[in-house]
């Protein structure tokens, strides 16, 4: 498959589902339930099944120890210099903290497992599965208590946000834990994968991406985060160049394997998540801000930043 078709299979991906989905919000027939269910359905069966396919061929590494490590510092990196900013940028607190959250959360899931499948195929996306993982370790343990306090502080109030490690490991979002350690002992056990299952692959990883993203073009409500598309130029800087330059630089020190320096490289470009609206709206933040932090750097990392990218690591 030439870059050209990648480029072209990239873009109806992306921008497909989120037309189809922001077009279903003039239609009387599915309404919010239906598209949360979709999400559910996205979270509980298809990233269970192609982490579980992927690991069953992934080998293991040393450099695979240092995976978690980088996942969490791509939140904290980006989401420290965003605290610094939004202090001098903002005086409502709940502005500051989706300003944080737009930073800290990036879209490892959805996105991020089409654009590393597209470039490096199955291993790169088994490399992004543990990235998420770790990602979602980082939002339970460090965003949330985060958001919590910016809502304590526009309220005047003090309450502590309570972490709950047993909900945080035992949720049912982390059933792709599950998949990724199944597929991980049949590895181990040397037991070959069927070759019939590449092309079921490759068919639930479009499957999760449209699924991922049409609940998303469903919320989106362009009327209410006009006033945020020109002051997030910032932000920009942040997640698409600043984070990526140093996240590399340090992961090249400790990393030698080419396609997981690629994946990590690529993940580090992400635009700002799902994740930090639904973060912003648990906590009563901005969610208009954060929505329209998700519209900008998702446009951008479409338009200008992947295909840079997706041409520089495809020659």
């Amino acid at each position: 498959m030439d870059i050209q078709t990648k480029l072209l299979i990239f873009a109806i991906n992306m921008i497909g589902p989120l037309l189809l989905g922001y077009a279903c919000k003039y239609q009387q027939v599915f309404n919010a339930g239906f598209f949360n269910k979709m999400i559910l359905n996205n979270i509980l069966v298809v990233c269970p099944l192609v982490s579980f396919f992927s690991f069953w061929i992934l080998p293991i590494n040393s450099d695979l120890l240092w995976v978690p490590l980088i996942s969490i510092a791509m939140g904290f990196l980006p989401g420290g210099i965003a605290y610094i900013i939004a202090q001098l940028k903002y005086s409502d607190d709940r502005e500051r903290g989706s300003y944080v959250m737009a930073a800290s959360l990036s879209n490892f899931g959805t996105i991020g497992g089409i654009c590393v499948f597209l470039i490096y195929g199955e291993k790169g996306y088994a490399y992004q599965q543990i990235m998420v993982l770790f990602q979602y370790v980082f939002m339970f343990m460090c965003c949330y208590p985060m958001a919590q306090s910016y809502e304590n502080r526009f309220k005047k109030e003090s309450i502590k946000q309570k972490i709950s490690l047993k909900a945080m490991l035992f949720s049912k979002n982390q059933l792709a834990v599950l998949g990724i350690l199944l597929g991980g002992v049949l590895h181990y056990l040397e037991v070959p994968r069927p070759h019939e299952i590449n092309g079921t692959i490759e068919i639930l990883i479009h499957f999760g991406t449209w699924t991922g993203l049409i609940p998303v073009g469903y919320s989106i409500n362009l009327k209410k985060i006009r006033q945020y598309w020109l002051s997030l130029f910032d932000l920009s800087i942040i997640k698409f160049i600043v984070t990526p330059i140093i996240i590399y630089f340090l992961s090249h020190i400790v990393i030698h394997d080419i396609n997981m320096l690629g994946t990590i490289l690529v993940l580090s470009c992400m635009p700002t998540a799902v994740n930090a609206v639904i973060t912003s709206r648990i906590y009563n933040l901005n969610v208009d801000l954060n929505v329209a932090a998700f519209i900008v750097t998702t446009l951008l990392f479409l338009f200008i930043i992947y295909p840079l990218l997706f041409i520089g690591l495809s020659c």
